[in-house]
């Protein structure tokens, strides 16, 4: 079955003038443009095709790959408005609508926003800002578990830390006191899921939880020592922002870490710092 908005597998019927023509099973025939075709393609051969509306709301194909597809949550550039709304750029000739029915807030040329991709009733592309219609606040299924690996892309900024959309299908939250690296609107990061509270919130953290993160960590600060010639003035008294300022990680990962190290045997640790021992 054809699926519009996304990439499909069409053979080429025959060939135009102006292009190439695929066999849309109960849709007809899809013109591919002459701009996509490559001589490689003859009659007979399956193509790997992005399908879509044109201005005309004729069924088109193209090889060009777009920023998103239908079900995509994508951070997009505003590059037009209009009496119905404001056009995106999605990397296609032709841009994607977000109608005003689908903006929080009126969009603006020259923004970049963060929407979710659909098709409307007539299977036109169409975005909207309205993040909350497509996704779930509480993981009310029990779905995930902790240390579970999960795809996010990174949202809005709250008191509390950074939304994240976990799975294309919920809402998570990264405190700020988990947050050791650079993270902006639109990232496609992989995640952890720390864990879902008794209230079905989910949690989410960017290092993967327990023993596993530790082991890591624990190698960083290993090599570190080894490069700063055997001392670090960092113990497990340090302050939590020298920590952070240093190994990127919160103070009671890294008191983890040289724990394991220190059961090791690897390192001492001492008032001023830990210290590599030496056999």
């Amino acid at each position: 079955m054809l699926e519009i908005g996304r990439f499909n597998e069409l053979t080429v019927l025959r060939q135009l003038p102006r292009g190439l023509q695929l066999d849309g099973g109960e849709h007809g025939e899809i013109l591919l443009p002459k701009q996509y075709t490559t001589p490689e393609m003859k009659i007979g051969d399956s193509v790997k095709v992005f399908i879509y509306r044109d201005s005309e709301d004729r069924l088109i194909a193209t090889t060009q790959t777009p920023l998103a597809m239908v079900g995509d949550f994508a951070y997009l550039n505003v590059v037009d408005e209009s009496p119905v709304g404001a056009f995106l750029d999605m990397g296609l000739q032709r841009d994607i609508l977000v109608p005003f029915s689908e903006q929080n807030n009126r969009l603006e040329k020259g923004r970049k926003v963060l929407v979710r991709i659909y098709l409307d009733d007539s299977d036109r592309l169409t975005a909207s800002t309205k993040l909350d219609t497509f996704l779930y606040d509480t993981d009310e299924t029990n779905a995930y578990k902790t240390g579970e690996e999960v795809n996010i892309v990174v949202g809005p900024k709250t008191d509390l830390g950074i939304k994240v959309i976990v799975d294309g299908t919920y809402w998570g939250l990264i405190y700020h006191s988990d947050v050791f690296q650079p993270l902006n609107r639109g990232d496609q990061l992989t995640g952890y899921i720390k864990r879902v509270r008794e209230d079905q919130k989910i949690e989410i953290v960017l290092q993967k939880p327990g023993f596993a993160r530790v082991e890591g960590l624990a190698g960083d600060v290993l090599e570190q020592l080894t490069q700063e010639g055997g001392f670090i003035a960092l113990s497990d008294k340090s302050a939590p922002d020298d920590i952070k300022k240093k190994f990127h990680c919160s103070k009671n990962s890294y008191k983890q870490a040289i724990g394991t190290l220190y059961k090791q045997r690897l390192i001492r640790i001492e008032k001023d710092g830990i210290y590599l021992e030496t056999k």
